[in-house]
């Protein structure tokens, strides 16, 4: 697994960070979706900060083991195809410090 945006929690429940793989480095919001009308809706939009376009969605996701919450992130553009990945806390004592950690295929 490896670390591929590194977030900072805001007071209005969005996330600022920077998405960076081998061939791209951008700065990202992950925003809320207020407008969320149905379950299948993603509960994140997660945008390019540069120009304004979405390009992933995250979901709020229960653990089956032990029930844990978590949010499930799907990133996609033509730059790196679809990436899958998860929003974790970042190592450190900082709640605020995120990052999302990419699940390769299996």
């Amino acid at each position: 697994m490896a670390t591929i945006a590194t977030l900072t929690a805001k007071q209005d429940g969005s996330l600022d960070g920077t998405l960076a793989t081998l061939n791209v480095t951008a700065a990202i919001s992950m925003i809320p979706n207020g407008s969320k009308r149905k379950e299948n809706e993603p509960d994140f939009r997660i945008i390019s900060r540069k120009n304004g376009f979405e390009v992933g969605a995250g979901w709020n996701r229960r653990n089956t083991r032990d029930g844990g919450e978590y949010v499930s992130v799907t990133l996609s553009a033509p730059e790196f195809g679809t990436i899958y990945g998860n929003l974790a806390s970042a190592p450190g004592d900082d709640p605020a410090k995120k990052v999302i950690i990419w699940n390769p295929p299996a």
